[in-house]
């Protein structure tokens, strides 16, 4: 038995120190991504708030009343941007979905404006909220959203299906989110808080870790979550990848999969990638009828 201490949470939490090439993956990323900027000419940097990173970039698809997919990039709350995640739109939009990806804050923000991850989550319901209000304007259907994440925007969307939409907006439907995808993401954040490369970035406290740890909730009553991860990421991935079909049961998490052969990088890739497994799950998830 492994005695958990700070290396060892370093061990099974550091993905970059567990994929070497991880730098090859970004750069990846980063050129196919302004590849798709240059090919479908979104709408960058439409805000949706009043802080210098609520922002959101639209690719509107080919047909009005389109379902609608924001998707939620990855970082471990404290690093990457929106524009190094346009890669993902061009193949979401060829299952007909208009594409939004999103930006938040990233941790630990400033001495004069801190960031917790609560604060992030909250973003993320602020940016979902301006989407379903606004969205028509770009040729989306406002009553089919899914939201897909990675990392820590795969916690984030996690959270976005318990979420009380009354509380965040009276306007709001209480069902604005009912599907959603987590690859690679994170349900219990108390394992965060003993890793030392990220929390001195996060800063989690105990009151983070109970607001922000989906796999502590109640289970949702209506929605799913379709939940993937590498099946070659750490065994701590591989845990919160059970840990939320456990918590929340198979009703509400009909899908939970290990994808053979991806590290925590690649396999975020592979949604963009015809004929893989994971870009069929997206495409079964944005057709599934919305109510």
């Amino acid at each position: 038995m492994p005695i958990k201490d700070a290396a060892w949470h370093d061990r099974m939490y550091n993905n970059r120190a567990l994929v070497p090439d991880f730098a090859d993956h970004f750069e990846h990323w980063k050129n196919a991504s302004a590849q798709a900027c240059d090919t479908l000419k979104p709408r960058l940097d439409v805000p949706y708030g009043e802080g210098p990173s609520e922002m959101l970039d639209i690719f509107p698809a080919a047909k009005a009343n389109a379902p609608v997919v924001i998707f939620i990039h990855g970082g471990y709350w404290r690093s990457l941007d929106k524009s190094d995640h346009s890669f993902v739109a061009p193949a979401l939009r060829d299952m007909g979905a208009c594409v939004v990806v999103v930006n938040y804050a990233l941790c630990p923000g400033s001495d004069a404006q801190p960031v917790t991850v609560p604060d992030i989550a909250l973003q993320m319901a602020r940016a979902t909220a301006w989407v379903w209000r606004q969205i028509a304007e770009h040729g989306g259907d406002r009553n089919n959203i899914t939201v897909i994440g990675h990392s820590a925007g795969g916690h984030l969307a996690a959270m976005l299906l318990g979420c009380d939409w009354k509380a965040v907006g009276r306007d709001l439907p209480a069902g604005l989110v009912r599907k959603t995808m987590s690859i690679s993401g994170l349900f219990d954040l108390a394992p965060v808080r003993k890793t030392p490369f990220v929390q001195g970035d996060l800063r989690l406290t105990p009151q983070h870790v109970r607001m922000a740890s989906p796999a502590k909730w109640q289970r949702p009553r209506k929605g799913v979550l379709f939940t993937v991860v590498g099946g070659d990421e750490s065994p701590e991935f591989l845990r919160h990848n059970r840990l939320i079909h456990q918590a929340w049961g198979p009703k509400t998490v009909p899908v939970c999969e290990e994808l053979a052969g991806l590290n925590h990088f690649s396999v975020v890739t592979d949604l963009t990638r015809v004929g893989s497994r994971l870009n069929a799950l997206a495409k079964t998830l944005i057709e599934l009828p919305s109510a």
